[in-house]
């Protein structure tokens, strides 16, 4: 029989150290994220992580990966859809896991995406913006525009919410002493725009990005904007 090596002998994959290390990040920060506290969630030393991670950057470059495993279903990359429907399922998904795991989001402003399965996900999403008609370096813009656009959304979501949990009342509080006469306009729309929530203004500039990349798919192979 052949022997296993010490990451077998624990029982341990790859996914189960990433889903460690992310309950860990929810629970402890950035900061608080360690080989040695890593291992000692998982119940095995720390060497053994390294049959998984080589080092802490791998360990960081694996927690972009499981952000983007899970915001980019393969149903979303290569389940028919046409390229706007998997762009919005992408940026939808990807949305609510940042903020489901809002720890995480730091890396998306340091990390690249460099793993294969990181990387296989984008290509995924190239082949089918590039047969809807986009050339590469289009489709690639597109991708990246809107992956900006999400992760400082949900950036700023999760500072709004992180606000309200110590209680600052954050812009209302700073507009309610404005004097009308000098910011009209200003002072009206925050009152207009005072129902609105976090997940309609995601959506109205969403549906405004993908509106605009239409414009640079190839004659022929337009298709209607769907919602």
């Amino acid at each position: 029989m052949a022997s296993r090596g010490q990451g077998e002998r624990a029982g341990l994959s790859r996914g189960l150290v990433l889903d460690a290390a992310v309950a860990l990040v929810d629970s402890d920060g950035l900061d608080g994220l360690s080989m040695r506290k890593l291992g000692a969630a998982l119940g095995v030393e720390a060497m053994t992580l390294y049959h998984y991670v080589p080092n802490k950057a791998a360990l960081l470059d694996g927690l972009v990966e499981w952000v983007l495993q899970h915001s980019a279903p393969a149903s979303a990359l290569a389940g028919g859809l046409s390229w706007d429907r998997m762009l919005r399922r992408y940026a939808e998904t990807l949305r609510t896991t940042l903020l489901g795991h809002p720890g995480v989001l730091p890396l998306f402003f340091t990390r690249p995406a460099v793993t294969p399965q990181t990387l296989k996900a984008v290509e995924n999403g190239l082949r089918v913006l590039t047969e809807a008609g986009f050339a590469l370096p289009r489709a690639l813009d597109m991708v990246n525009v809107l992956s900006i656009f999400v992760v400082g959304h949900a950036m700023a979501e999760a500072g709004t919410a992180e606000l309200s949990r110590r209680g600052d009342p954050g812009s209302a509080a700073a507009l309610a002493q404005l004097d009308v006469s000098d910011l009209p306009l200003v002072i009206e729309a925050a009152r207009l725009a005072q129902d609105a929530d976090d997940q309609s203004r995601f959506l109205f500039g969403l549906d405004a990005l993908l509106c605009g990349f239409a414009r640079w798919q190839e004659p022929g192979k337009q298709t209607a904007h769907r919602e």
